[in-house]
């Protein structure tokens, strides 16, 4: 779920709360976020309908839910949620998304799961797969672009960069390599689909961050270190 920047925290709101500007940007932003991650959530659960490959932590999830018998989304959550614990000795801070990106993506996903009926054949798997890889990038480009804070699963990803001075390539790779084998071990669905997600997330996502970037905050205003995302790690 993989979602996010580099920034350690959500925004720090200071000075005149009548600021109609500030408060506007900082309503779009808290907009962007959550639509961003119901929409993850929702895409996600497309390319488990579609049945072709899932993104690679969700392969685990998964294999997970299959073996301790919970749903997808509330698996995502506890593993979040776990993730987020090793977040402690990185020294990393949590901010607004990335609590939102544990609750919210695995309540969407279950959501839509219990909505989208079951499909059949590969003239109704592939659009699936295609709309949630879609999707799934326009979700990325949302809530990146909100700036909330990186998501528990890319948090990681920075924090042990800056304690082993590994680049965040290898370790995202490391780390996913580890976890798309471990989920098809435990019978999570890797096929074409994961490929595709591989290739087409980062061009997907890069294109929509320009597509929802919100304007800087005008000189001044009551929303304050909260500039533009830097760094980000695509996907979440």
């Amino acid at each position: 779920m993989y979602q996010s920047t580099t920034t350690t925290g959500g925004p720090i709101l200071s000075g005149d709360p009548s600021d109609s500007s500030g408060r506007s940007r900082l309503g779009r932003r808290l907009i962007q976020l959550y639509a961003g991650l119901v929409l993850y959530g929702a895409s996600s659960a497309l390319l488990v309908k579609a049945g072709l490959g899932l993104e690679p932590w969700n392969v685990l999830h998964q294999g997970l839910a299959g073996l301790t018998g919970l749903s997808m989304g509330v698996v995502l959550m506890i593993v979040g949620a776990a993730v987020l614990l090793l977040w402690i000795p990185l020294r990393q801070r949590p901010g607004l998304g990335t609590v939102s990106n544990v609750l919210v993506i695995g309540v969407a996903m279950d959501a839509t799961l219990s909505l989208v009926p079951e499909v059949h054949g590969l003239a109704v798997r592939i659009p699936f797969l295609v709309a949630g890889v879609v999707l799934n990038g326009a979700a990325t480009g949302l809530y990146i672009a909100a700036n909330f804070g990186p998501g528990p699963r890319d948090g990681l990803m920075t924090g042990l960069h800056r304690v082993t001075g590994r680049s965040i390539r290898l370790l995202r790779t490391a780390v996913e390599v580890a976890v798309v084998v471990t989920g098809f071990a435990l019978g999570g669905t890797v096929g074409i689909g994961t490929v595709l997600y591989a290739l087409a997330i980062g061009p997907l996502a890069q294109l929509f961050l320009r597509v929802f970037a919100v304007p800087a905050a005008p000189k001044g205003s009551a929303v304050v270190a909260d500039g533009q995302p830097e760094g980000a790690i695509l996907p979440r």
